[in-house]
């Protein structure tokens, strides 16, 4: 019988009794308003296209139990544990009375060849180093990293004066520094089989992740390449040249990948040789995907982007299915401290900014509303997270052009 209320008459109920979806999120299977894949169609050549979309293809694990049980990052720890053994980086012993172990985990990566295909899995043993106390187990710390306006010019006159750019990736390249200080770490995490109870790892070679290990692996490279007649550049330390019979070479290195340029053939053959005797290199052919920058080369010169910057950082933010936004900011923003406003998540906020910054270096177009923006880093509102936001909007519009 239908139900009755005054004069007008409804049909049955066939949900009677089942609660409205008032909220019943279905990520996977709605289709977004505003899809990504929209917004990175970008006139690229059809090798360049490949290679970009060789960058979203593969998930990378996040831990231990994530990689375990897929043969592509279980090879590859093994492979990193192998160079370790190899290499004497630690040995086993029972931890002394009143000494404390440093952490570890493993920190899971891609590496591409030049054609855009996945040229190997890679797995390296980071050590926790937050752990160390000053004066005990570490020292000094500093070493020089290349800078952003150092590579930019060296792509300038590269592309100028049509210099090629080859990359390299060192091996391991933290263990090749020597460990002077005394430091115990704890078994690997996935290969605790083969320890004792109480057993620890006495380091005998720097680690990727303790505080001393760039300085001792930026410190052997530096002598290795004063030996081969190169001298630093006194704006950069990381960049290194070498000047012969009018010809040049160029090498900058950033922690273990570095750029060979240069018009002198003979000297970067002879570069290679001398680098791939002294270290354990790859050569990945010519520059493609640098410091999350890809790298693209044509006859009218190179275009860089980091578009797979914008869409990770789109991910991480949960905004990959935003709408996007015409402009990085509003016409008379105004944005200011207010007296009652309302905070927003500080360390959220601050690790969104720095990355911000990081990409205006491709994007200029973002350069005043990021400026605007990291002016209230120390203690930002939630007016000040929605116009950060607002650059990432920004950003999703215009990814096939950055």
């Amino acid at each position: 019988m239908p139900e009755t209320t005054g004069r007008y008459s409804l049909p049955p109920r066939a949900n009677r009794g089942v609660p409205p979806k008032r909220y019943s999120p279905e990520r996977e299977t709605r289709n977004s308003r505003y899809p990504v894949a929209n917004m990175v169609n970008g006139n690229l050549s059809n090798s360049a296209k490949a290679f970009v979309a060789s960058l979203y293809t593969e998930q990378i694990p996040t831990s231990v139990k994530e990689a375990q049980g897929k043969k592509n990052w279980e090879e590859a720890m093994e492979v990193e544990m192998r160079a370790l053994m190899k290499n004497n980086t630690w040995e086993k012993c029972i931890l002394p009375k009143g000494k404390k172990t440093v952490g570890c985990r493993w920190v899971y990566s891609i590496k591409y060849k030049p054609d855009g295909s996945i040229g190997r899995y890679k797995a390296r043993l980071v050590a926790k180093g937050y752990t160390q106390t000053y004066g005990i187990d570490y020292s000094e710390t500093f070493s020089p990293v290349a800078k952003m306006d150092t590579i930019r010019v060296l792509f300038s006159v590269a592309a100028n004066k049509d210099w090629p750019l080859h990359q390299f990736d060192v091996t391991n390249a933290f263990l090749h520094g020597d460990l002077t200080e005394e430091v115990y770490m704890e078994a690997p995490p996935g290969f605790s089989g083969g320890f004792k109870d109480g057993e620890v790892c006495r380091l005998k070679k720097s680690l990727y992740g303790l505080k001393q290990s760039p300085r001792a692996w930026f410190g052997k490279f530096t002598l290795a390449m004063k030996e081969y007649g190169y001298r630093q550049s006194n704006a950069d330390h990381t960049l290194f040249l070498k000047r012969r019979n009018g010809l040049v070479t160029c090498l900058i290195i950033y922690v273990d990948d570095m750029i060979i340029t240069g018009d002198d053939v003979e000297e970067i053959a002879q570069l290679k040789r001398n680098l791939f005797s002294k270290f354990e290199m790859k050569d990945l052919g010519n520059l493609k995907y640098f410091l999350g920058i890809e790298v693209l080369r044509s006859k009218r010169g190179i275009f860089i982007c980091q578009k797979k910057y914008v869409l990770d950082l789109l991910a991480e933010t949960g905004l990959i299915d935003c709408k996007p936004a015409d402009t990085p900011m509003v016409v008379n923003h105004n944005l200011h401290m207010e007296l009652d406003g309302k905070l927003a998540d500080r360390e959220r906020y601050q690790r969104l900014v720095g990355k911000l910054i990081y990409l205006s270096h491709t994007c200029p177009d973002i350069d005043y509303a990021v400026g605007v923006v990291s002016q209230f880093m120390h203690q930002p509102q939630v007016a000040h997270m929605e116009a950060a936001q607002r650059i990432l909007r920004y950003l999703k519009g215009t990814a096939a052009l950055h």
